[in-house]
């Protein structure tokens, strides 16, 4: 076996293998996730889109929660996406995203060289390097605007400037200041685009306290990489704060209100603490529920199994370090790395416990699960390199957070005209599906307010949308989301199918399409047309009576306006067209009047 993988990746070990890596690697990546198709995920018809729309277009504070309180999101991070979008065809933004996040591999690759040592086999980093870019939640976002991914990038570049000036930790002086320094900003830049990384700051921190030096150089570590944390996130998130804090009065709102008392909010920390795991025996065995029930920390469907065999590996590590570390102590660079990781789960675990911040950390885990049986077994290592094999096995196939198929737009909508926008507002009354990708298509003169869809309404919030509302005679709309049967779409790339091979044109091609039918399960019915063709229609138990389910819409949303003073005339309401790239959803768009 072992001659076997030799043989088969003796190519890795060529002087120029690592270099042809990390320039094919995000490419790949890129291709990878250009054969996904385009973002259709919920955060990013939520608020990714939005909130650089907003901020582009000076509807901060203007607009009110069309995304709810993620409207309030520094939207630094999701700037790369949206410009993308305004300059580039959308495959084009698909297959740079996707490469953009194929420079995780390239990070991994010098951590992982930094941490095995020079002497280190070239195969062997690549591999290490290769094992992460299977983390699932890493590929589940790969191309797509949720952000982690990006997000994990400053903070994997973290960890290598630490590594990479390693041996210059214990004779400090101003290049070992500057590199602890920049790699704390590094860190930083990664929490100040997207707070849920703060997580890894603290990491960072904790690990820096573990170097083997005497305390108070420990100390002095940790200090400076924190200032430099602090600088990072005031780079890339202060000016957003300073923003939030000038618009509303709370530099994180709506969040932490019960520390920053902006009347506009209620007060509360509006933090998700669903995913948390609940009392001692979740808290000590909680990667292995997870990895069994992995709704318990993800709202998709994703393969866990790495975790589990971490959290062994590393219990076992310590108990052989805590009996063998004064004859073998365990390699300093490895201990950092190793006390990063587990610092930075626990603190995952407690704060948040939702999978999808956790993506530095899996990236990282093939490296710390070799890294671990070198010390515990170093004469075994081939156990450990068949069970990360394995474990890259059982991870696929990967699910996704939703993707369309690609079309010439990425977004695209026929919103009525309005007579007089500056005097009309589009209210939104649903919380989900979201709408706030819809708002990018409004006049810009046209003000879209929020009603109970995701934002914590304060009394004064509520003042604040009935004094937009009298302050606007109108005319007034409502934009909903349209009922869709979500297995029409493959209906339809069936029937495109069909059609391209000439086989719904005419008597003979259908009765040819009839009798493939009957022998490949298309999960669809063929219908005769009276022009001698044919199309495909959904199974009876695929139908849905999607003018119902419009007509129940309505009418919770007409419950809804009613509780704000406003009237809904459900007798205008009428569906219009909408698509991103070429996954149709349709709108309802109706008229409104206030009481």
């Amino acid at each position: 076996m072992k001659k076997f993988l030799d043989t088969r990746t003796a190519i890795l070990n060529h002087p120029r293998a690592g270099l042809w890596a990390v320039l094919l690697v995000p490419l790949l990546l890129g291709l990878l996730s250009l054969s996904s198709g385009q973002d259709d995920g919920w955060d990013m018809r939520n608020y990714h889109l939005y909130n650089v729309h907003a901020l582009l277009n000076g509807r901060i504070g203007f607009d009110l929660a069309p995304a709810g309180f993620q409207s309030y999101f520094n939207p630094t991070l999701d700037l790369p996406y949206y410009l993308l979008n305004q300059w580039l065809p959308p495959r084009v933004v698909g297959f740079v995203m996707g490469a953009l996040h194929g420079l995780g591999f390239v990070l991994l690759c010098g951590i992982a060289r930094q941490a095995l040592g020079v002497a280190a086999p070239r195969r062997l980093v690549l591999l290490l390097a290769g094992a992460g870019m299977f983390a699932p939640g890493f590929m589940s976002e790969l191309g797509n605007s949720m952000g982690d991914n990006l997000s994990a990038l400053p903070a994997l570049a973290a960890l290598y400037i630490v590594l990479r000036h390693w041996d210059a930790l214990p004779q400090w002086g101003g290049r070992t200041a500057l590199a602890v320094l920049g790699a704390g900003v590094a860190m930083g830049l990664s929490a100040g685009l997207k707070l849920t990384n703060g997580v890894y700051a603290v990491a960072l921190c904790i690990a820096l306290l573990g170097v083997p030096l005497v305390w108070w150089r420990r100390l002095r570590l940790a200090v400076v990489a924190g200032v430099g944390v602090l600088a990072g996130v005031a780079i890339a998130g202060g000016w957003w704060m300073l923003r939030m804090w000038h618009t509303f009065g709370n530099p994180l709102f709506p969040q932490f209100n019960n520390f920053f008392h902006s009347p506009l909010a209620p007060e509360n920390g509006v933090i998700d603490v669903f995913f948390r795991p609940q009392g001692w025996m979740e808290n000590l065995f909680w990667p292995f529920i997870f990895a069994f029930n992995t709704r318990r920390v993800s709202e998709i469907p994703l393969k866990l199994a790495v975790w589990p065999v971490l959290y062994l590996v590393l219990a076992a590590l310590l108990l052989v370090w805590l009996r063998k570390r004064r004859e073998r102590p365990l390699a300093s660079r490895s201990a950092f790395l190793l006390l990063f990781v587990a610092a930075g789960y626990l603190v995952w675990m407690r704060m948040f416990s939702i999978y999808r911040y956790l993506v530095p950390l899996e990236l990282l885990a093939p490296l710390a699960i070799w890294l671990a049986w070198q010390y515990i077994a170093p004469q075994a290592q081939r156990v450990a390199g068949v069970a990360l094999a394995l474990l890259v096995l059982v991870s696929l196939p990967i699910a996704n957070w939703g993707h369309a198929e690609w079309a010439d737009k990425a977004f695209s909508a026929e919103v009525p005209s309005m007579p007089n926008p500056a005097n009309s507002i589009v209210f939104f009354a649903q919380p989900d599906p979201p709408s706030g990708w819809m708002a990018t298509f409004m006049p810009p003169q046209a003000q879209v307010i929020a009603l109970g869809t995701g934002i914590p309404e304060s009394p004064a919030w509520r003042a604040r949308q009935q004094a937009a509302i009298a302050a606007r005679p109108g005319p007034h709309y409502l934009l909903l989301s349209a009922a869709r049967n979500d297995r029409d779409g493959t209906r339809l790339r069936k029937l495109a199918v069909a059609q391209a091979l000439g086989l719904t044109d005419d008597a003979a091609g259908c009765d040819k399409l009839d009798g493939l039918m009957k022998k490949v399960r298309l999960q669809v019915e063929l219908r005769r047309l009276s022009s001698g063709g044919c199309t495909f229609d959904l199974l009876p138990q695929h139908r849905i009576d999607l003018a119902a389910q419009d007509r129940a819409t309505i009418e919770q949303a007409a419950q809804r306006l009613q509780g704000y003073g406003l009237q809904l005339d459900t007798a205008s309401c009428a569906t219009r067209r909408a698509a991103i790239g070429a996954e149709p959803r349709p709108f309802l768009w109706c008229q409104v009047r206030a009481r």
